[in-house]
């Protein structure tokens, strides 16, 4: 079905309300680059966390499910569910040390936390490295899925997709400034989360699926279980004992960063104060993984019905760009049966998603490379309408450079495989450079070269006809990086000790990694307490889980598991009601 009057009605009337707040928030934008990239430091929870939410909610992600869903059943999500460990682990023990630093980019942190031409070479290294090659990549992933759901829906090519989508994120983008992205975000959520379960409620409603019952009649058992066939050894490594084990606490992946990092920790120094902070990659992490993934993921089953066979879209699209046939695109194919009216809804919340994305990745990206380089190193006294001024001109660039490498990408999995092994093993130094005063700035010069040397490696091997598969080259690239990056620690210097004393007094981060340090300072202990963000770690992951497992259960029909999980849910909920008030006290 193509868009008819009325849904362009719907998509224009939409998108007028989701981009207002760029038109009143473009002067304020303009003020300065604390305004342009951290919203003044004034942005409560609720709002920062939502735009964490929206800016994850991105076209890529519903393409993503889908070829999981199609490829290994329900179960192949935990690629992805597993990193609700590392989103845990950065509100109940990072995200007030970040807030806490006062910097106004994570990158900054290396030269509040190191020291020297080592510290300066990390900041500007990964400013070029993450802002501009790994975000081009991300944004190019978004950008390609984004493409799909045009050739499917609009029927238009991928230049055209750039073109005219490219030009609407650089337009907001370059007016807003971070309280634009933030306050749009509210309204882009709001729309994407009407169009996610509608979308799922047509699904549903075909006659090749019919309803609820009839898909979870009609498919296999397999598909539907939440644990992989335990049987299936290699499958169930690939998805659920590696990503549960060793990727979601030793790879860097953009909105899972171990630690915090990239657009989350830009949020959470965004944030009013520390609780505020806490607040929003708590409610970010509930509703990230517990209240999105179902919609997507029975469309994915439904479509695995109405499109049985890749060759099924291609016989529904026959004008499709073979380029871009894959199980990825089932879910824009879905989107296209629809009623008119929902179809334009449909439009306007991917549109609304894809540009709450890009537009963080453009601000963040461009954060990196004018405060952290351009700043930093080449015009470190210009005025501050100047550095605004750069920044939005390479926000332009950075759309127009992600562009071009979206055309040498094919599916979203690919590129999700892709970023997984290019900050594979470098995890654990973001984990422990908080909580360990020898860690230093070499320590992560070599793990930065050693992940990356082991991906190109890979990369070449699998070029030249070696296969070997995605879950091993992940796991070689983690032990290698972190032994390499463990014996520079041991071989080289820590960072001055008037560097450490300084850092540790005004982040004041708990546990015996700071014991020397802190007894040299004089300062008071810790306000925070390792085992109570231990319980609360463990008890936010036990309340999203149980909701996640809990609403599958219930959708399955198996009410007993479904009863559990709610039980679950209401004991963990009780004792965070508990445990976050007394966290404030101390």
């Amino acid at each position: 079905m193509q868009p008819n009057t009325l849904d362009w009605i719907v998509v224009a009337g939409c998108l007028l309300v989701a981009f207002s707040p760029a038109i009143f928030f473009a002067r304020r934008a303009g003020k300065g680059t604390a305004e342009f990239f951290a919203s003044g430091r004034a942005a409560p929870w609720w709002l920062v966390g939502t735009s964490m939410v929206a800016t994850t909610f991105s076209t890529d992600t519903p393409n993503l499910v889908t070829d999981l869903v199609r490829s290994n059943g329900v179960s192949s999500n935990w690629m992805w569910w597993s990193f609700l460990l590392t989103g845990m682990m950065t509100v109940f023990f990072y995200a007030r040390l970040w807030r806490r630093s006062g910097v106004l980019t994570d990158l900054e942190f290396y030269e509040l936390r190191y020291a020297g031409k080592s510290a300066a070479f990390v900041r500007g290294f990964r400013a070029i490295y993450l802002g501009l090659f790994f975000n081009c990549v991300i944004m190019a992933s978004v950008t390609l899925a984004a493409a799909k759901i045009a050739n499917v829906m609009l029927g238009w090519d991928r230049l055209q997709t750039v073109i005219v989508c490219g030009s609407i994120c650089i337009v907001f983008s370059v007016l807003s400034g971070l309280w634009g992205v933030l306050a749009t975000d509210i309204i882009q959520f709001l729309i994407a989360m009407v169009g996610v379960f509608a979308a799922a409620y047509y699904a549903l409603d075909r006659p090749e699926v019919g309803g609820l019952a009839g898909m979870l009649e009609k498919l296999d058992p397999a598909t539907l279980q939440l644990l992989p066939d335990f049987t299936n050894t290699e499958l169930t490594l690939t998805i659920l004992i590696i990503p549960l084990t060793i990727q979601w606490w030793s790879v860097w992946y953009p909105g899972a960063e171990p630690g915090g990092g990239s657009y989350v920790a830009q949020r959470m120094l965004a944030a009013k104060d520390e609780r505020h902070a806490l607040g929003a990659t708590l409610w970010f992490n509930i509703a990230h993984y517990a209240l999105r993934p179902w919609p997507w993921i029975i469309v994915a089953l439904c479509s695995m019905l109405v499109f049985p066979q890749l060759a099924d879209i291609k016989h529904a699209f026959p004008n499709m760009d073979e380029q871009l046939l894959a199980n990825d695109i089932a879910y824009p194919a879905m989107l296209t049966l629809l009623p008119h009216g929902l179809l334009g809804l449909l439009i306007a919340s991917l549109l609304a998603a894809y540009v709450s994305t890009m537009s963080t990745h453009m601000n963040w990206g461009a954060s990196y490379l004018v405060h952290d380089f351009y700043r930093r190193f080449m015009r470190p006294s210009a005025t501050e309408r100047h550095y605004v001024w750069v920044s939005r001109c390479v926000t332009t660039a950075l759309m127009v450079a992600a562009a071009a490498v979206m055309f040498l990408l094919s599916t979203a999995k690919e590129a999700f495989n892709l970023l997984l092994q290019i900050g594979a093993g470098t995890g654990l130094i973001y984990l422990l450079r908080w909580f360990w005063w020898r860690v230093n700035a070499w320590s992560e010069i070599a793990a930065m070269a050693s992940s990356f040397a082991m991906a190109v490696t890979l990369f070449i091997a699998k070029k030249l006809g070696t296969n070997i598969p995605t879950h091993y080259a992940l796991v070689a690239t983690v032990a290698v990086t972190t032994v390499v990056w463990i014996l520079v620690t041991f071989l080289t210097r820590p960072a001055d000790r008037q560097t450490l004393i300084r850092f540790y007094t005004l982040v004041r981060p708990a546990g015996p990694g700071w014991k020397n340090i802190r007894e040299a300072t004089g300062v008071a202990a810790s306000p925070d307490s390792l085992p109570q963000a231990l319980l609360g770690w463990v008890s936010g992951c036990t309340l999203v889980y149980a909701a996640l497992f809990g609403t599958g259960s219930f959708i399955y029909g198996n009410i007993t598991a479904g009863v559990v999980c709610a039980v679950l849910f209401a004991i963990s909920a009780l004792l965070l009601t508990r445990l976050l008030p007394a966290m404030w006290r101390r």
